[in-house]
């Protein structure tokens, strides 16, 4: 019988296969550049990852509008609390057990108050994953202090704009209440759902902006284009505008929300302009004296081991004397001719002579 072939050779050459493909993927690029179709291709993948987070968001927005889990409110209720928290005199009920609720005018007006609500909270909820695409698709072009610098900008501005936007979430019943308060001897106030939260997203909007200012006065600073020497003596003026800015972009226009809007941004400008004198004395202490003389002025000569020292005197100059004559006349040399004796030498007893060297020089 003829022995079996056994495929001993297959493993080795999926082995071999394997170890091609391991070899042959094409390895980073450790400086970070790309082509113009690599860019695109990046800013493609970063896009639609961003547009998922922001899409899976939405939806968990959309059930969290009804149903929370965890023991957490329902986003809809938290939306709604700033308005039943007014008194009852002061809002109209339509519901036979007096329980408070928003109005709708037309049937598909709560469906597309869902779906907007759930949008905004999926695009706030999906903010950590589209935040870090946009930063990982701009970081490998910066330098490293630069990618400190813009780290510690984002972290700034979204600190600020939650703390605007928490700070108009508490103050919206007071601003309501002073509102609807306004002629309620002769008609009630019966808010729509969708009006009702495009107030409230307004004020949240333009209280989160609003607090971004100072961190704008701070980075002017930073980049050299506003000095504290510029804004020490027009806090007046500055109060002024910051009142009259308030009093514009308030929603409502509620007194309460504009004092409590403009004293809050006059609250971080001047935090503002405290870091701008620290910031501007440190480098003040850095810079060099020469950077503040003026361009037609001359700089002072020091007196260091260096500078040019005072004229001295020169002394006076010695008399010269002429050399003495010679003693006697130098001659000129003469050229004497020297006579070659003829060499003469002895051979067998025979005396030979030569006047240029003899023999040798016949051999040579």
């Amino acid at each position: 019988m003829s022995p079996q072939s056994q495929p001993v050779s297959a493993p080795k050459a999926s082995k071999n296969v394997k170890g091609k493909l391991r070899f042959s993927r094409k390895q980073k690029n450790p400086t970070g550049e790309m082509t113009l179709v690599e860019h695109l291709q990046e800013l493609r993948r970063r896009v639609i990852i961003a547009v998922l987070a922001v899409v899976v968001g939405a939806i968990i927005g959309f059930i969290w509008y009804q149903r929370a889990p965890f023991g957490i409110s329902p986003l809809g209720e938290i939306l709604r609390e700033p308005y039943c928290a007014l008194p009852a005199d002061k809002r109209a009920s339509f519901s036979a057990d007096g329980e408070c609720r928003l109005l709708a005018t037309s049937p598909f007006e709560m469906l597309l108050l869902r779906l907007k609500v759930g949008a905004l909270a999926g695009t706030v909820l999906s903010s950590p994953v589209w935040l870090y695409q946009i930063w990982a698709f701009v970081v490998p072009g910066l330098h490293k202090n630069e990618r400190r610098y813009t780290l510690s900008f984002v972290s700034a501005a979204v600190g600020l704009f939650v703390a605007g936007a928490v700070l108009a979430y508490f103050i919206l019943s007071v601003g309501l209440e002073f509102l609807m308060g306004i002629g309620e001897e002769y008609q009630t106030a019966a808010l729509t759902g969708e009006r009702y939260f495009y107030f409230l997203l307004a004020l949240l909007l333009i209280f989160g902006i609003s607090f971004e200012i100072p961190l704008l006065i701070v980075s002017l600073n930073l980049i050299g284009v506003l000095e504290y020497e510029h804004v020490k003596d027009k806090r007046r003026i500055i109060i002024v505008l910051v009142m009259i800015f308030a009093a514009f972009v308030t929603p409502g226009q509620d007194p309460f929300s504009m004092v409590v809007l403009a004293g809050s941004l006059i609250l971080l400008i001047e935090i503002a302009f405290q870091f701008c004198r620290l910031h501007d004395k440190r480098m003040q202490r850095q810079r060099p004296e020469w950077m503040d003389l003026d361009d037609e002025a001359a700089s002072p000569l020091g007196a260091g081991p260096g500078a040019v020292g005072g004229p001295t005197p020169v002394a006076a100059p010695s008399q010269v004397h002429p050399s003495p004559a010679p003693s006697q006349p130098v001659s000129q040399p003469v050229q004497q001719a020297q006579r070659q004796q003829p060499q003469t030498w002895t051979t067998g007893g025979t005396e030979t002579s030569s006047n240029s060297g003899g023999f040798f020089d016949d051999v040579l």
